[in-house]
């Protein structure tokens, strides 16, 4: 019988970040698998070539999808470009954010902030606010009241994560976000990871973006259409399904408050298309232990490092079909999680840091 629990506080002002804090699990020393120097350096060499040629076809694909969508519009055949257009635009945006905001993607750093920038824009993400959340989310993965980034709450609100295939509470709060910055407002919690010097920054782009957005419905409205809205925004929504499918797979039903990423992330084979347009994130073990890795380098790292990693999951459908039980599970009792099994090559988690995580996986 599982013991009580209670309720997690995931508010980055409440009790659990208070205590995240005290107990040493914030911006603790994580595990990390020995790389040979020389091996690690190479791995983390950038070049701009592999970057370069995939945002070429990314983009070059959505303008001619974008294009056969406007040319068919009013017609059934439209349906089919503007789907794989919004899966472009609302899915494939989300790994470039990510990347590019690491600053690994290409070598010469304006071509990285460029596409960051762009890519913001279509996921709706403030360029300011999600870079220095997501600096957070790496120093402090999956601790309860210090990652913002926690997809998946415990216990799960299941309608959450539906209403999300299709964008429509992540879209809905980015917008409120995005409207409460354009006049002048950083929230506390904001303020808790934005430095000072940043916020005026995270306000100008709100503005920029909220004008962009004005123009769009204008225009919609003036034509008589959505045509407009359907290029710019919409696909926010109607695209969201591809980046809410791989990004649940990222942490979903593993251990929180832990410092080993491979307690607390998962790594997945993919599809090619599905790495194309997740930009090779199914890696996230790796990446997460190494993230100034570029992402074209990952598969050579997963290769170098796996025999001291879980056995990745063969499928995003295995990775469904152990993660949806586990969200099930969750709702009776919310500190279940998977516990990943090790390799006999691989070395032991630190068990004097996660006894009493590893004892409640046992009940």
């Amino acid at each position: 019988m599982a013991r009580p629990a209670t309720k997690r506080d995931y508010s980055l002002l409440g009790r659990d970040a208070q205590a995240a804090v005290a107990n040493g699990l914030s911006a603790a020393e994580w595990y990390h698998t020995d790389v040979p120097r020389k091996q690690m350096k190479e791995l983390m060499k950038r070049e701009d070539a592999p970057a370069i040629r995939d945002t070429a076809i990314w983009l070059g694909a959505m303008a001619v999808l974008a294009g056969l969508g406007v040319f068919f519009w009013g017609s059934f055949w439209a349906i089919p470009f503007f789907l794989a257009y919004g899966v472009l635009y609302g899915s494939a945006s989300d790994s470039r954010w990510h990347e590019c905001g690491h600053g690994t993607a290409f070598k010469t750093m304006w071509m990285n902030d460029a596409v960051y920038q762009i890519a913001c824009f279509m996921i709706m993400r403030n360029p300011v606010t999600w870079r220095w959340s997501h600096t957070r989310h790496h120093t402090d993965t999956v601790i309860v009241g210090r990652d913002p980034e926690i997809a998946v709450m415990r216990p799960p609100d299941l309608l959450r994560l539906i209403l999300n295939v299709f964008g429509l509470l992540d879209a809905w709060h980015a917008t409120i976000d995005m409207v409460r910055n354009a006049f002048g407002v950083i929230s506390a919690e904001e303020k808790t990871f934005i430095p000072e010097s940043e916020q005026p920054k995270a306000i100008r782009v709100a503005r920029i973006w909220f004008g962009i957005y004005a123009v769009t419905i204008a225009l919609s409205v003036y034509l008589g259409s959505i045509l407009p809205l359907m290029l710019v925004g919409l696909p926010r929504l109607y695209g969201a399904w591809h980046h809410v499918m791989t990004g649940l797979l990222q942490h979903g039903g593993l251990a929180d408050n832990v410092i080993d990423h491979r307690l607390n992330s998962r790594t997945v084979y993919m599809n090619p298309v599905s790495r194309f347009i997740y930009w090779n994130m199914n890696y996230h073990v790796e990446h997460h232990m190494f993230p100034m890795v570029p992402y074209h380098a990952l598969p050579k790292l997963h290769a170098l490092i796996k025999d001291d990693l879980p056995a990745p999951n063969p499928s995003i459908l295995d990775g469904y079909s152990e993660m949806i039980p586990a969200f099930l599970r969750q709702l009776r009792n919310q500190d279940y999680f998977l516990k990943r099994a090790l390799p006999p090559t691989a070395r032991p988690y630190r068990e004097d840091l996660h006894s009493d995580v590893m004892a409640r996986a046992a009940e």
